[in-house]
C-alpha cells in the first residue's frame, strides 16, 4: 500500500515538473518573439512617421489642437479682463496667457494651410495647362517640352499615390503584429492603445486611396489622350517639315548647279555677278513664299496685322525701312548698277569709288586711286558703305551710268603775256585730241543711243580749248573725255606730253608767281653827283 502511494506521488511530481518546465520554456520562446515583432514595428513606425501623408495628418491635428487650445486661452484671458481690478498674481497670469496666445497664433500662421481639407491639394495632380497647337516647326520643341512636363506631373502624383498605398500596407503589417504581439503578451493596455491608434488611420487613409485611385485612373486616361494627340501633329508636322526640307533641298541643288554652270560658261565678271545675285534673291523669294504658305494658314491676316503694324515698323525703323524702299527705288530705277563708279558727299567727306554689290540695305562700294583721293583724301582702297536712304537725302554722281562710262577732264597751265597764245592754244588742243580721240567716238555712239531715253540736243566730244587772263599771265584751259574709270592716269598722260612740247618752243613760257628787281647802278650814281653839284 505505501508502495503504492509513493509511486503515485512519484507519477504526480514528475508531471508537476514537465509542466512548469515547458511553462518555463514557452515563457522564453513567447519574450523571444515578442522582442522581434516590437523591433519589426519599431522599423515599421520609422516609415511611417517619414511619409508624407502621416505628416500632414499630424500637422493638421496639431493645427486642430492648438485652435483648440488658443479657443481656451482666449476665453481665460476674457474672463480675467472682466474683472474690476486684479491681484498682482492674477496680472501675471493675464500676461502670461496672453505670450502663450500669441506664440500659438504664431505657429498656427505656419500651420494655416492645414486648417481644413488637410489632403485636398495631395488628391489633386498638377493642373494640366492648355495642349498647344503645332502650326510650325518651332511648335514641335514646344510640344515635346509639354509632353516632358506631363511625364514630370504625371510621375509626381504617382509618387504620391505610392506613398498612400504603401503607408496603408505599413499600418496593416503594424495592426497584425499588434495583435500577434497582444495574444502572447501579458502588459497589453499600451499595445490596445497603439493598436486602436493604428486601427483609427487605416480608416482614414483607406478611403483616401480609393480616390486617389480614381483620380489616378482618370488623370491617366487625359494625360494618354493628350499624349495621343500631340503625337499625331508632331507626326503631321514633321512630314510637312520634311516635305519642305526636301523642296528647299531640290531648289538649293539647283541654285548650286545653276552657279557652277554660270562660272563655267560665264567669262564677264559682270555678268556673272548679276547671274548671281538674281539667283541668291530668287532662292530666297521663294524659300520665304514657300515658308508662309506652309505654315501661315490665313495669309490674308498676316497682311492685316502687317498693315496696322507698318506705321510703327515705319516709325521705330525709319532708317531701316527707308534704306528697303530705296532698294526698290535703286533696283526698278535702273539708276545704280554693280560696277558703276559713283561719288557721293558726306558731312562735307567726299568718296569715289567702284560699286561692288547692292544689298537691301546699302551700297558696297570700293575706292579706287582718283583726282579725289589724290587732291582731298589722300587715300584709297576703303570699303565703303552707303545705306539706300542716301539716294533720297544726299547727291550721289553715277559716273558710268547706262554704258555712258566717259567723263570731262581739264588740265590748266598758264603762260606769260608775252608768250605765242595761240601757239600755245594750238599745241595743247592737238595733244587733247591725240590721247582722248577713242573716248570721244566712243561718247558720241554712246550718247546716241542714249536719244531714246533723254532730250539730247547738241553732242559736242572734241575737247574744247579755253584761253584766260589770270593776274600772272595766260591760263591755258584743255577739256577732254576720258574713261571715268582711269581720269588720273590720261591726266597725267597729257599733262607730260604738253610740258614737253611746250618746252621745245622759245617763244612760249611757262608762268607762275615771282617778282622782278631792276637796279642801274650808273644812273643812279650820274643821278647823285648831279645833285650834290646842285646843291653846292
Amino acid at each position: 500500500m505505501i508502495k503504492k502511494t509513493l509511486s503515485a506521488f512519484a507519477a504526480i511530481l514528475l508531471l508537476f515538473v514537465n509542466i512548469v518546465y515547458a511553462d518555463i520554456n514557452t515563457s522564453k520562446k513567447d519574450t523571444a518573439l515578442n522582442v522581434d515583432i516590437k523591433s519589426e514595428i519599431s522599423n515599421l513606425d520609422e516609415n511611417i512617421n517619414d511619409n508624407s501623408w502621416i505628416i500632414t495628418y499630424e500637422n493638421y491635428n496639431n493645427y486642430q489642437t492648438l485652435n483648440s487650445k488658443k479657443n481656451d486661452i482666449e476665453y481665460k484671458i476674457r474672463r480675467l479682463e472682466k474683472k474690476s481690478s486684479l491681484s498682482n498674481e492674477q496680472k501675471n497670469k493675464l500676461q502670461a496667457l496672453k505670450d502663450e496666445l500669441s506664440g500659438i497664433n504664431n505657429k498656427l500662421l505656419l500651420l494655416g494651410k492645414y486648417d481644413n481639407e488637410p489632403f485636398k491639394k495631395m488628391l489633386s495632380p498638377n493642373k494640366i495647362d492648355t495642349q498647344p497647337e503645332i502650326t510650325n516647326p518651332l511648335g514641335i520643341f514646344y510640344a515635346l517640352s509639354y509632353q516632358e512636363k506631363l511625364k514630370i506631373d504625371q510621375k509626381e502624383f504617382h509618387d504620391r499615390f505610392d506613398s498612400l498605398s504603401d503607408l496603408i500596407n505599413d499600418l496593416e503589417t503594424k495592426k497584425t503584429m499588434l495583435e500577434d504581439l497582444i495574444k502572447t503578451s501579458k502588459n497589453n493596455k499600451e499595445n490596445y492603445q497603439e493598436l486602436e491608434k493604428t486601427i483609427k488611420l487605416i480608416k482614414i487613409f483607406k478611403p483616401l486611396r480609393e480616390i486617389a485611385e480614381t483620380t489616378k485612373n482618370i488623370y491617366d486616361k487625359k494625360i494618354y489622350e493628350i499624349k495621343s494627340n500631340l503625337n499625331d501633329n508632331i507626326a503631321k508636322e514633321s512630314k510637312k517639315l520634311g516635305i519642305v526640307g526636301i523642296i528647299v533641298g531640290i531648289f538649293f541643288s539647283f541654285l548650286l548647279l545653276s552657279k557652277y554652270l554660270a562660272r563655267k560658261y560665264l567669262k564677264e565678271v559682270k555678268r556673272l555677278y548679276v547671274v548671281n545675285k538674281a539667283l541668291n534673291t530668287t532662292f530666297i523669294i521663294f524659300t520665304v513664299l514657300l515658308i508662309l504658305f506652309a505654315y501661315i494658314e490665313n495669309v490674308g491676316y498676316l497682311v492685316t496685322i502687317l498693315g496696322f503694324a507698318s506705321a510703327g515698323i515705319a516709325i521705330a525703323l525709319k532708317e531701316w525701312f527707308m534704306s528697303i524702299i530705296g532698294w526698290f527705288v535703286i533696283f526698278f530705277g535702273n539708276s545704280i548698277h554693280v560696277g558703276d563708279r559713283i561719288r557721293f558727299v558726306k558731312d562735307g567727306s567726299e568718296y569715289l569709288g567702284d560699286v561692288i554689290d547692292i544689298s537691301l540695305l546699302k551700297i558696297t562700294i570700293l575706292e579706287d586711286v582718283t583726282l579725289t583721293t589724290f587732291e582731298r583724301n589722300r587715300r584709297a582702297g576703303r570699303v565703303i558703305y552707303i545705306p539706300n536712304n542716301y539716294v533720297f537725302t544726299n547727291m550721289i554722281a553715277n559716273y558710268s551710268h547706262d554704258g555712258l562710262d566717259t567723263v570731262w577732264d581739264g588740265i590748266d597751265y598758264i603762260i606769260t603775256f608775252d608768250s605765242n597764245i595761240s601757239k600755245a592754244a594750238a599745241i595743247t588742243k592737238d595733244i587733247a585730241v591725240k590721247y582722248s580721240k577713242n573716248f570721244a567716238d566712243n561718247t558720241r555712239y554712246t550718247l546716241n543711243k542714249l536719244r531714246r531715253k533723254y532730250h539730247l540736243k547738241h553732242i559736242k566730244v572734241e575737247p574744247r580749248i579755253f584761253t584766260l587772263i589770270t593776274p600772272y599771265g595766260i591760263k591755258i584751259s584743255v577739256w577732254y573725255l576720258t574713261n571715268s574709270y582711269a581720269t588720273l592716269s590720261l591726266r597725267s598722260t597729257i599733262s607730260a606730253a604738253i610740258i614737253n612740247a611746250i618746252k621745245k618752243e622759245d617763244d612760249i613760257s611757262l608762268a607762275y608767281p615771282t617778282q622782278a628787281i631792276s637796279i642801274w647802278e650808273d644812273k643812279q650814281k650820274q643821278t647823285f653827283e648831279n645833285f650834290t653839284e646842285d646843291t653846292k
